[in-house]
């Protein structure tokens, strides 16, 4: 199983058409077409996130280094909230597609959230401009919604853990399952967002995975429930 994957070019591509402005360029070159740009800019703005120390980006800054004009960012995303909200989706969409996946793969409740958390740590691992936006470290100054959406995302994370760790601690015969689940879950949850934020503000040089598997040992132990 992978956890990360490139931007996706061909769903990105089919949301708009070519225009006018993007047909050519004056020297001749034929310029991408306007879903093509999108995911050049959201691979750029990833790009320039994994730079170790990476200040406030600007508009101007990534118009830069795409060699091209601040207008042409304009034509393909309102603002630049809508880019970090495209690169949040992408984030939404790689990792509860794995995490659905594991849902049909994976019977033992224990070891499905276990490979929940691995997977989670190592999308963010693979993918650092993206950690940043996950703990919020890329987010300070932007537009309070973008927060929120990655708060809501950590919720998420923590209910599919809570589901999983109740269904377990059902199947022992645990008296309180839901309250055991619930504090499990917020407790693996705040583990994940600490390894990403340390991995993210140590300038990508202490791993999440990092003795992941003694991690989990203590988090999730083979009986514990």
């Amino acid at each position: 199983m992978t956890s990360s994957a490139p931007l996706p070019m061909a769903a990105a591509a089919s949301d708009a058409a070519p225009d006018a402005a993007d047909s050519s360029e004056g020297n001749g070159r034929k310029r991408p077409k306007p879903g093509e740009r999108k995911v050049q800019i959201l691979q750029a703005l990833a790009t320039m996130l994994e730079q170790p120390g990476a200040e406030r980006i600007t508009t101007a800054a990534l118009a830069a280094k795409l060699d091209v004009s601040e207008a042409a960012l304009y034509r393909h995303f309102a603002s630049k909230a809508q880019m970090f909200e495209g690169l949040i989706e992408f984030i939404e969409h790689t990792v509860f597609g794995l995490i659905n996946q594991l849902g049909d793969r994976e019977p033992d409740a224990v070891l499905r959230s276990r490979k929940l958390v691995s997977l989670l740590l190592q999308f963010g691992e693979k993918n650092p401009g993206m950690a940043r936006v996950m703990v919020g470290d890329a987010l300070v100054f932007e537009n309070e919604r973008l927060q929120q959406r990655m708060n809501l995302f950590f919720d998420k994370i923590e209910s599919a853990l809570r589901q999983n760790l109740r269904e377990a601690a059902v199947l022992v015969g645990t008296s309180t399952p839901t309250v055991d689940a619930q504090a499990d879950a917020s407790v693996i949850t705040a583990f994940c967002v600490g390894r990403l934020q340390r991995f993210a503000r140590s300038g990508f040089k202490r791993l999440p995975s990092e003795s992941l598997e003694h991690s989990l040992a203590l988090l999730l132990p083979e009986g514990r429930l």
